[in-house]
């Protein structure tokens, strides 16, 4: 193992019990010894040479290319031991820190989101074939965080829960409109749809998303009730008496949260409701994870709560419940594992 990356991993695993193998054979342990054990093997000098100078983006994108092996520990054991060491943007190693710094200092050019860029983005994640969700996602397809009223919930017994919590909090009556921005493969909107006898319109900007909601309303029966349209949120221009929207905040991007608020306001009737589920960040504003940027969510940003609220203070909407659902994402992921 090459010296500058011994000195970054001495500075940056302070906790923990990693051990990593250089492309040469030999071995370090870095951390206090604590925890389950985790083995790295770096195969290659390239791979040593990236993850030296980012390791955020190096390690999982040689991980990916075969030139690092999780011999102990498994990819759960080093992202344990990367949080808590860094946490939220608490990166001790000089190095690491400064590239951060910087990504975090230009993360608003990376979130120009544009509609067009927004389409681009959202083409680039949710326009993958609808069987590759369907391997992990509960059987309505819900692709966001379950609510685990029980510990030991199924992933779908969990997913309806997470409805009906919704729609308590929307308090719905027969008869109101109902605006989904982000509406997925549709499953809350025929959801609410169906019982609560409300007519929703669902607004997406994948085309395979569209395609496969508009399938499930005709077979369900619920096409009358029920539309989803290919369209930004941005277009819209009429009003309903709630919106709820799960699990497309995170594509917005920080630039556009006025502009979000704004228009949501606009879209929702005096005496309306609105709903917004959303990932958060616990701690300070930070730049998103460079691999999830660049290979998962691009144009994609976690927000911290003080930088969601002064947008919706602006807009005129009124903050009348926060919820944090601080552990039930985790136990989504194990699902989706």
């Amino acid at each position: 193992m090459n010296i500058l990356l011994k000195r970054v991993l001495d500075r940056l695993v302070r906790t923990g019990n990693l051990k990593v193998t250089g492309p040469k054979g030999s071995a370090v342990v870095f951390g206090d010894g604590s925890g389950e054990p985790v083995h790295m093997h770096i195969k290659t000098a390239h791979a040593e040479r990236a993850i030296t100078f980012d390791p955020m983006l190096a390690v999982p994108e040689a991980y990916m290319d075969g030139e690092l092996d999780i011999l102990e520990g498994g990819v759960l054991g080093v992202m344990r031991i990367a949080f808590q060491n860094m946490g939220s943007g608490g990166i001790d190693a000089t190095w690491s820190k400064a590239i951060e710094g910087l990504r975090h200092a230009f993360r608003r050019l990376q979130q120009i989101n544009t509609a067009s860029r927004s389409r681009r983005n959202v083409q680039r994640h949710y326009d993958l074939s609808g069987d590759l969700y369907r391997l992990f996602l509960d059987e309505d397809m819900q692709y966001s965080c379950a609510y685990f009223e029980q510990p030991d919930m199924t992933l779908d017994e969990a997913q309806a829960a997470k409805k009906r919590h919704i729609a308590a909090k929307l308090r719905l009556k027969a008869g109101q409109t109902v605006l989904d921005i982000g509406s997925g493969w549709g499953g809350l909107g025929l959801y609410l749809a169906k019982a609560f006898e409300v007519d929703v319109q669902g607004v997406t900007l994948s085309t395979e998303q569209h395609g496969v909601a508009t399938d499930r309303a005709h077979a369900q029966g619920l096409e009358s009730r029920v539309h989803f349209e290919l369209k930004d949120y941005r277009e819209l221009n009429e009003r309903f008496d709630r919106i709820v929207s799960v699990g497309m905040f995170e594509h917005v991007g920080v630039n556009h949260y006025r502009t979000f608020f704004d228009k949501s306001a606009t879209l929702l009737k005096p005496d309306g409701v609105m709903l917004l589920h959303t990932i958060g960040r616990s701690g300070v504003p930070w730049a998103t994870s460079a691999f999830i940027r660049k290979y998962i969510f691009p144009g994609g940003y976690i927000p911290s709560l003080s930088e969601v609220m002064p947008a919706i203070e602006k807009s005129g909407l009124v903050v009348t419940d926060v919820e944090i659902l601080r552990l039930h994402y985790a136990d989504t992921l194990k699902h989706w594992g």
